[in-house]
């Protein structure tokens, strides 16, 4: 959620602000106001309620130490009136609040300045492109002809254990999975983050804290008997091991990695945009996350994107940044940064990496706060990204390293596979 003290400093602001996502936020706001309003006017309200029903008993209590007890029954009556105004107030400020919150979390994060307007990812802002583009013949192949040619992933036994979008790594195939995860997570942990092993499940508040619930809940897998929700990135069960928590300044910035299974529904998907490891409903990655100063976040966004640049490099892959705009930008995200590799044997860009600053949206659901040094509690900003996510990446690597003899393997991923080439 955003802050509503925006909101209540200058609501034209934030209203404009929304328009660069092409949401109009107006009624919404002004809802929010009233409401706000309503809530602060109750709690004072109710504050001096009781005020004045402290104040009272404290004069019942010392009637009767004096033996004045004919004075203090008028006051007793006064008494029960006060409490039982007092139960209406916060009965009302309670309502009232609620219904707040339910507002609050229909507003996506507010963008960052530097989020350019557009409404799809044709608008996305192209900020950097590195790598040599691989030349190949007209007769190079997608890399679901590859995996089948060199028996690296069968999709059709993955169709039949599961169903679509659930494929079974095989051989050299799963070889290289496991040596992009060994490589991605010994990366991280060079570059100062540590290592987790999270659940792949989370709760309800796990799922709000990081904003999948209610914006995503459709795209979740939802286990009913348990009300647990399978993991669409480890970004959440990682970010929500911070929840509840008042950090010390100094702390931060504090920097995780994962490696998970992720699940993801992607109801709707269809076409050839979905073929072979485009899109699936279980894949691998790595994630990471960091918590960090507000004041800095923005240089930490920076230094993310580079970390990942400098994967993609090191893969030999050519690859692209782009500066999503609002209309492509992730509802609890102030500004995105999509990383996308050149896949030879598609002629197109994949995604395989978005980097995202949070700002407060999800420490504010969280009540992830550090202590400064002076002043009071603030929110910490929260800030992640795929380092990297795997089936992209594999089908890049199959579609791109293609030669008459076999699949090149890159050099940096020889010692984790053990082979150089595929064939």
């Amino acid at each position: 959620m955003i802050d509503i003290q925006k909101i209540r400093e200058d609501s034209k602001a934030v209203i404009e602000r929304y328009q660069v996502r092409n949401f109009n936020a107006s009624d919404l706001v002004r809802r929010i106001k009233e409401l706000d309003a309503r809530r602060r006017e109750a709690q004072q309200e109710l504050d001096s309620t009781l005020a004045d029903a402290n104040a009272t008993a404290r004069k019942i209590g010392e009637l009767f130490k004096s033996g004045k007890r004919d004075e203090a029954e008028p006051l007793k009556e006064q008494s029960a009136d006060l409490k039982k105004r007092s139960k209406k107030l916060q009965e009302e400020m309670d309502a009232v609040t609620h219904e707040l919150q339910e507002l609050m979390t229909n507003l996506p994060m507010l963008p960052h300045p530097s989020v350019p307007a557009g409404n799809t990812e044709e608008d996305n802002e192209v900020i950097r492109e590195e790598g040599e583009m691989p030349q190949l013949p007209e007769s190079a192949k997608a890399h679901w002809e590859l995996a089948a040619r060199y028996d690296l992933i069968d999709f059709a036994a993955g169709t039949k254990v599961t169903g679509a979008g659930f494929p079974v790594y095989k051989g050299k195939g799963a070889v290289l999975q496991r040596a992009l995860i060994s490589f991605f997570l010994e990366e991280a942990g060079k570059a100062g983050y540590t290592e987790y092993q999270p659940p792949l499940m989370v709760n309800a508040e796990s799922a709000y804290g990081t904003g999948q619930l209610p914006d995503k809940d459709g795209q979740m897998y939802h286990v009913a008997s348990d009300d647990l929700y399978l993991i669409p990135t480890s970004e959440v069960p990682i970010t929500n091991i911070f929840r509840d928590t008042i950090m010390e300044e100094n702390e931060l910035p504090v920097k995780c990695t994962a490696y998970s299974v992720c699940f993801r529904r992607e109801a709707g998907s269809y076409g050839k945009d979905v073929r072979g490891l485009n899109r699936l409903h279980q894949f691998d990655k790595v994630e990471i996350v960091q918590v960090a100063h507000p004041d800095t976040s923005y240089e930490v966004l920076d230094e993310m994107v580079d970390y990942v640049a400098g994967l993609l490099e090191k893969l030999e892959l050519p690859f692209r940044v782009a500066r999503l705009c609002g209309g492509d930008l992730g509802f609890a995200s102030a500004l995105t940064y999509d990383m996308e590799v050149y896949s030879a044997g598609q002629k197109r860009w994949l995604e395989v990496s978005s980097i995202s600053n949070f700002e407060t949206y999800q420490a504010q659901r969280m009540k992830l706060r550090f202590r400064p040094a002076e002043g009071k509690n603030r929110l910490a900003h929260t800030l992640n990204g795929s380092a990297l996510a795997l089936p992209r990446v594999m089908a890049a690597l199959l579609e791109n390293n293609q030669t008459a003899d076999g699949i090149r393997v890159p050099a940096i991923l020889h010692k984790y596979t053990g082979f150089d080439m595929i064939q």
